[in-house]
């Protein structure tokens, strides 16, 4: 016992780093991982209701397990919606076709339970009020958060995850690496250096990668060609260093993935949705969820508010959290943490006082200002919902120029 809690301090002995540096670790997962097909599920049934009628009110969750895949929740819409075909058309885009790889799309069970919105929360949300004046879909508080180390204003340790499980994806789809299977993760950990609230990335120390394979390929082929072939285009060569750690397919084999390895629930995934364990979490999942629902559309605005002060020079980095109440049209809280950044001999009572004259953060003038009745939500589902600044419907990585008191 005393051997291995000495071998344990040993590996996680951080005093050979230089001072102020430290190790940030985040990881991401595929749209074939058991919980991410959920969500992406979910997301689908979401898109196919707004397709036919955007002032559809959507909450839909997914569970899976084996070859038995549930939505279940509520949904008030005009649309008429073949549910199951679109939970199989899901799958089958995702690429669970057959029972080789996991699951197959048409041979699968699929059950619905799906019931209207409660009466008591229409009246109280969006019943006889005009757009801009519909109160919250629940309580909760969501966060917002940018930095400036990356281009996209997200953490690099975060950034680099939701890539390589993208990049996975890739060369899965265009058999680039045919081996490879629907289901898989990544994790990756960096040094940082922290300069009076600043954080650095210096480089990266481990990538973690396993991904599911056929069973006709080796475990030497599989770990060459995801460090050549998914690592080397995606990490920065100015991040990787000689004493960079990988631990690619760790477990060994893993033939056996998506539903039948492990069950799959929606919303499980919500720190990988966001930041990747950056900032800070109300707790509050997304996929499956209209707009009104300011678990969704909320984070989504303090993420558009983040990204817009930082973009700004106005600090480094930035926290945003905001908070409601189920009917209540007007936040119950607005806070600003800069974590000591920001600049111009601002504080963050300043940076506050531009938030509420540059944002109107009612759910109706989000969901306006943002175009969020369109059906988008299905690519959100997979490789996060931000720092993705290369595909317009992403309205709320598009920094908004800012009105302030100089």
């Amino acid at each position: 016992m005393i051997r291995r809690l000495s071998n344990l301090i040993m590996a996680f002995d951080t005093s050979t780093l230089p001072r102020g540096h430290f190790l940030f670790t985040s990881e991401s997962v595929t749209e074939g991982h058991p919980d991410k097909l959920c969500d992406c599920i979910s997301d689908a049934v979401l898109d196919a209701c707004l397709a036919q009628d955007h002032n559809s009110k959507v909450a839909c969750e997914t569970v899976a397990k084996s070859d038995l895949l549930m939505i279940i929740g509520e949904i008030s819409t005009k649309a008429h919606v073949n549910y199951e075909q679109v939970v199989r058309n899901t799958i089958r885009e995702i690429g669970y076709t057959s029972s080789e790889v996991g699951l197959d799309a048409d041979q699968c069970n699929i059950v619905v339970g799906i019931e209207t919105q409660s009466p008591d929360i229409a009246q109280a949300v969006h019943l006889d009020r005009n757009p801009q004046e519909i109160g919250a879909g629940d309580q909760g508080h969501m966060f917002g958060y940018a930095t400036n180390e990356t281009p996209e204003l997200m953490p690099l340790s975060h950034s680099l995850a939701s890539k390589l499980s993208k990049r996975l994806a890739d060369a899965r789809n265009t058999d680039t690496l045919p081996w490879i299977r629907p289901d898989g993760k990544t994790q990756v950990t960096v040094e940082y250096k922290k300069e009076a609230g600043v954080v650095i990335p210096v480089k990266v120390h481990t990538i973690v990668i396993s991904v599911q394979h056929s069973s006709d390929v080796s475990l030497e082929e599989i770990r060459t060609q995801l460090k050549e072939t998914v690592v080397k285009p995606i990490v920065p060569s100015q991040y990787l260093t000689e004493e960079t750690i990988y631990h690619l397919n760790p477990s060994g084999k893993f033939t056996v993935g998506g539903p039948y390895a492990d069950a799959g629930l929606t919303g499980r995934k919500v720190i990988l949705d966001t930041y990747g364990g950056w900032g800070a979490h109300g707790g509050g999942a997304f996929s499956g969820k209209d707009p009104s629902k300011v678990d969704r559309s909320a984070a989504y605005a303090a993420r558009w508010i983040a990204k817009s002060l930082v973009k700004a020079d106005l600090c480094d980095r930035v926290l945003i959290q905001l908070s409601y109440a189920i009917g209540i049209k007007e936040p119950l809280s607005v806070h600003v943490d800069s974590y000591g950044t920001v600049k111009h001999g601002r504080t963050d009572k300043d940076l506050l006082h531009i938030v509420l004259r540059n944002f109107d953060l009612r759910p109706g003038c989000i969901i306006r200002d943002l175009n969020l009745l369109r059906p988008i939500f299905r690519k959100t589902a997979a490789y996060g919902h931000f720092g993705r600044e290369n595909d317009p419907d992403f309205s709320w990585e598009v920094p908004k120029d800012l009105v302030y008191i100089n």
